[in-house]
């Protein structure tokens, strides 16, 4: 087996990765980024390769250069940073996505390409979201997974591809600091307070949404691909759930294990987009058919993100 993974150097990217190369050595995982420079330990931990998956030709000679038989497909440009730059959203997450569809159609590879909470808008159910229900999006990053989730899924039933996805809610990780998301405050708040004591959080202390462990992400990501392809009614736009807090809750989970520490709350653009997402998601599909189950609460996260983190900063 030969992986590829793109966005390699991303949030989700570097700890899929380096999870990958533990379960399947590390000469046999290729971490492809575009810009952002990889991480030390996944550029020394085996082989990487720079590209750009809006260049179909240049993507198809990496994949036959490598004898790419799986690719996990992480490159995207996330909500916020989408909002700023459409125009940008829509080609690498669309244009992207549909060249690495029409490669993995031409080599019979299998896929991971995820969803996100952003799939939802108004009109969707707040509470207990559930697996088919109402999608309109507000931003263009929303538009392209909605999209995204249609494309995949016509390449399942039209060619056969073995693509799968989920949406994945928040995500938070102490090895690599996110950028350009809606939810980078739920990492940011542990970075801060292990840095200053103090955090100045973009959304209302009201503001509540589904987040996740990264630990919990990766491992359901891991046990999504290892379903076997019968057990599967969905494909591409598994709900996935880990838990559910307010930021003022959030900030009151580091105060009782950082005394002393202070959050304030100065709204800016990004909360409109928070605004539109649900606060809770029901994501029993996944567990009936996969088997999903998350293993981390709120209380249990952040005791590990403050001593991963205060190892990590000093």
């Amino acid at each position: 087996m030969m992986i590829l993974v793109t966005g390699a150097a991303g949030q989700i990217g570097t700890d899929l990765t380096t999870t990958l190369r533990e379960k399947f050595g590390n000469q046999n995982v290729v971490a492809m980024g575009r810009k952002t420079p990889m991480p030390k330990d996944i550029a020394e931990g085996g082989p990487c390769v720079m590209g750009d998956v809006t260049d179909i030709e240049g993507y198809r000679k990496i994949v036959d250069g490598y004898q790419i038989d799986t690719v996990y497909h992480l490159a995207a440009i996330l909500s916020a940073t989408g909002e700023s730059n459409p125009q940008l959203c829509y080609d690498v997450n669309l244009n992207g996505l549909y060249n690495i569809l029409e490669v993995a159609k031409d080599h019979g590879q299998r896929l991971f390409c995820p969803s996100s909470i952003a799939v939802f808008g108004p009109g969707t159910p707040l509470e207990n979201t559930p697996q088919e229900t109402v999608l309109k999006p507000t931003t263009m990053y929303g538009v392209t997974k909605v999209a995204g989730e249609l494309l995949c899924d016509y390449y399942f039933h039209k060619y056969g591809v073995d693509v799968r996805g989920i949406r994945y809610p928040g995500l938070i990780s102490w090895k690599t600091r996110p950028t350009g998301g809606t939810t980078d405050y739920a990492v940011e708040i542990y970075y801060e307070a292990v840095l200053n004591n103090r955090y100045e959080c973009f959304v209302r202390a009201d503001t509540k949404l589904p987040m996740m462990y990264m630990p919990d992400a990766i491992k359901g990501t891991l046990d999504l691909m290892d379903a076997p392809l019968e057990s599967l009614k969905h494909h591409s736009d598994f709900n996935f759930a880990g838990m559910s807090f307010s930021a003022q809750e959030l900030a009151d989970c580091i105060s009782a294990r950082m005394p002393g520490f202070e959050c304030t709350f100065k709204p800016d653009s990004r909360q409109n987009i928070a605004d539109s997402w649900p606060d809770s998601i029901d994501d029993s599909a996944a567990s009936e058919e996969w088997g999903w189950k998350p293993s981390y609460d709120l209380e249990k996260m952040s005791d590990d993100m403050l001593e991963n983190l205060k190892r990590k900063l000093g």
